[in-house]
């Protein structure tokens, strides 16, 4: 739960009226549960249930009214002084704030089952009282009326104290329950409240049903029109009644469901900040904080596989999560490898401050991140000054070679607009590798290893003294589509260092002059348009390659129509 919550400020609830509320619940609860139960019995006694055979019955009701109208005198504000007492921590957490501690949260937790022992207490000395004061000055069958019907409205009061005290002290319980994960407290779960609710609309009632018939057996003489007065009295107490209290044990256990239903349709909108306020401690209740715990989970999870995308790659972390068990070892795949390096990263980590160092560099690599992403690729590592991406591997494209010539392209325009104080060589190859999970059990990394990632950094070793700063392998030109190997051209072979075999160099072709000049266009509101880049196409698209099939088919024929032939790749300088 949030620290607000945990502090007393519950949405809709303001903390005034929380003090109001837990204040006065007591005074509120106790009178009117009181006046119903004392209703129930007047009208019970008076008009429903039979009286037995008395000599002065005037005498009689006007002494059993002294004595029913009596005790709430004496027994009121018992049960003030007493329910006062009990609330004190209650009304201390709302009134004060901060976290609750011990005493303060049993009391919440436990206010509604000790209020409703307080008053049943009452109600039980006051039956007992009535009972015996009938046995000494009357008749025991009398006794036995006014102690079933005081046990009725006993049965009535404590319902009703249990539920409202229970619904209306729910923000306090949230409170409490906020800072601690509710545990398993001795207090009435689902089923005692739908077993309350059933004992008050039926039970009860139909106990009464039961003794008016063993009443009406005993004594043959009760008359007809009362024993039907009776029964209708009974039957429809047990409509109204029921109705009521099972609505209020329903709404009980509805109303956390409710919150839970909730929550859940904003986890599955992707609202992972969903949580629902605890304040009940039984098995509701531990299903509120069940749910809160597991959107907690997920956040963790979110975060932690935003996190470990973010160090070795949305494709990388997607493979791990996907096969679950990592194997050391890899296989072999045809990949494309770009390689990107600062040049003079020495000077400029001597002539300028660490800080604006690091600035730079994360330019620099937002750059790089962003471009190769664009063309399908990932970076699988940075080297201090220098990054290697890979197109072809763990998520296979269909033009590898094209997506790295692109992004190599695309790259060298960016960085000269947008980072101009750094300067790069950026080196492309293409090749087999050996692509997977190298390392030990306790610490390994998905990389690549093969001769294109040697290559490609050879490459742009050689391609910080080039004019555009980009250099690609023949090797990757001959592979790339023919709508990304157009925008390059075949330069003279050389020898890396390091390599025994030469590589044919090849270049992007200088921007073409338009054939036709013409006015320019306007310039968006925007700004100028960047130049666009072909992008690599991935498994799957096999319409677009058809057309590309096609494309190359038309432009090669139209060639050798024409005479031209495309220079072929030479083996040596």
């Amino acid at each position: 739960m949030s620290r607000a919550m945990a502090r007393g400020l519950l949405p809709g609830v303001p903390r005034t009226m929380l003090e109001v509320r837990v204040r006065w619940v007591l005074a509120v609860v106790v009178v009117v549960a009181n006046i119903v139960g004392g209703l129930v019995v007047l009208l019970f006694a008076t008009f429903v249930v039979p009286d037995p055979p008395l000599r002065d019955p005037e005498h009689v009701h006007l002494v059993n009214a002294v004595a029913f109208f009596s005790y709430p005198v004496v027994a009121g504000p018992i049960a003030l002084v007493a329910g006062l007492w009990l609330w004190r921590p209650v009304v201390s957490l709302v009134r004060g704030g901060g976290m609750p501690d011990r005493v303060q949260g049993r009391a919440v937790l436990l206010g509604p089952l000790r209020l409703t022992v307080l008053v049943g207490a009452l109600w039980g000395v006051g039956a007992a009282g009535w009972a015996g004061l009938d046995v000494v000055l009357f008749t025991g069958r009398l006794a036995v009326k006014t102690g079933l019907t005081c046990l009725l409205g006993a049965a009535t009061t404590c319902t009703i104290v249990y539920l409202l005290s229970e619904r209306l002290l729910r923000p306090a319980a949230a409170l409490v329950l906020a800072a601690e994960r509710p545990r398993r407290f001795r207090l009435p779960g689902v089923t005692t409240r739908v077993m309350l609710a059933w004992a008050l609309g039926t039970a009860i009632p139909v106990f009464g049903l039961i003794c008016v018939a063993v009443a009406a057996l005993a004594a043959p003489d009760i008359d007809v029109t009362q024993l039907a007065i009776t029964i209708l009295g009974l039957g429809g107490a047990a409509l109204a009644v029921g109705v009521y209290v099972t609505y209020m044990a329903t709404r009980a256990i509805a109303d956390p469901i409710k919150s839970v239903r909730t929550g859940m349709a904003q986890v599955e909108r992707g609202d992972l900040g969903a949580e629902v306020a605890v304040y009940d401690a039984s098995e509701v209740g531990q299903l509120q904080a069940g749910f809160n715990h597991m959107v907690a989970g997920l956040r963790e999870n979110a975060r932690l596989r935003d996190l470990f995308g973010r160090h070795v790659g949305e494709e990388v972390a997607g493979l791990a999560l996907e096969r679950g068990d990592i194997e050391l070892g890899g296989e072999t795949r045809e990949v494309a490898v770009l390689f990107v390096d600062l040049t003079g990263s020495t000077r400029l980590a001597d002539t300028r401050g660490p800080d604006e160092v690091v600035g730079l560099l994360n330019r620099f690599f937002g750059v790089v991140v962003a471009v190769v992403a664009r063309h399908g690729g990932w970076i699988n590592k940075f080297e201090g000054d220098a990054a290697l991406a890979i197109f072809g591997a763990p998520t296979e494209l269909e033009d590898s070679a094209g997506g790295a010539l692109g992004a190599a392209r695309e790259l060298a325009v960016r960085l000269r607009a947008e980072v101009p104080m750094l300067d790069a060589g950026i080196g492309v190859s293409a090749g087999p590798v050996v692509a997977g999970y190298i390392g030990a059990e306790q610490r390994f990394e998905y990389t690549v290893i093969g001769d294109p990632v040697n290559e490609a950094a050879r490459l742009s070793d050689l391609a910080k003294v080039s004019p555009g700063r980009v250099l690609a392998s023949g090797t990757v030109l001959e592979l790339a589509h023919l709508a990304e190997s157009d925008e390059w051209e075949f330069g003279r072979s050389v020898t890396l260092r390091g390599r025994s075999r030469p590589t044919r160099l090849g270049a992007p072709r200088p921007p073409r002059a338009p054939v036709v000049p013409g006015p320019s266009p306007a310039p968006d509101a925007e700004g100028p348009r960047r130049p666009r880049f072909p992008r690599p196409l991935r498994r799957g698209r096999r319409v677009l390659l058809g057309a590309l099939v096609l494309t190359k088919a038309a432009k090669s024929a139209k060639r050798a129509g024409s005479g031209r032939v495309k220079e072929p790749p030479q083996g040596d300088g």
